[in-house]
């Protein structure tokens, strides 16, 4: 949800023309989209005990990583309400929809957690498009369209 230049602006020529889709992998930012950090970093989390998410953590207090927290309290807001579900389903749900999406790898690293992150199968086909337009509305990070300079658009086999 956080970074989507790449999938779905750059490779977007190749969805196009080769009919290829995209594997997702980190959909849930490191644990990030679970709100599990909405409050801070609880003792015993992977931020909080892995070496690696050292400068995770340390992102998390600029001005940039606060707003990814306000982002995400926004989404479990509407996880709950709308779709009494978790931010963590929704997230995965929201990768999914993508038609250019052929595959979402879990992370899980517990039972609770596969099963957590399973709900997104039953949260699809509720992410209705007001639903969607509520969520860009909370990222606010939708890419711009490919500049094509004035040329033509090219269809799937990069034909005029």
């Amino acid at each position: 949800m956080f970074h989507r230049e790449r999938p779905e602006k750059e490779y977007d020529p190749l969805y196009r023309k080769y009919g290829l889709g995209t594997t997702t992998w980190s959909s849930l930012a490191g644990g990030l989209l679970t709100g599990k950090y909405n409050d801070g970093i609880p003792e015993g989390s992977r931020f909080a005990t892995t070496p690696m998410f050292k400068s995770t953590v340390e992102s998390l207090q600029t001005e940039e990583g606060k707003e990814k927290i306000r982002k995400v309290k926004e989404l479990t807001k509407l996880a709950a309400d709308e779709l009494q579900t978790t931010p963590g389903a929704l997230a995965l749900a929201w990768v999914a929809k993508n038609p250019n999406t052929s595959t979402v790898i879990l992370g899980a690293s517990t039972p609770e957690q596969l099963k957590e992150n399973l709900k997104a199968v039953e949260v699809l086909p509720r992410l209705t498009e007001e639903i969607m337009a509520k969520i860009e509305g909370i990222l606010k990070n939708k890419p711009s369209p490919p500049i094509n300079h004035g040329r033509p658009a090219l269809d799937v086999y990069g034909r005029l």
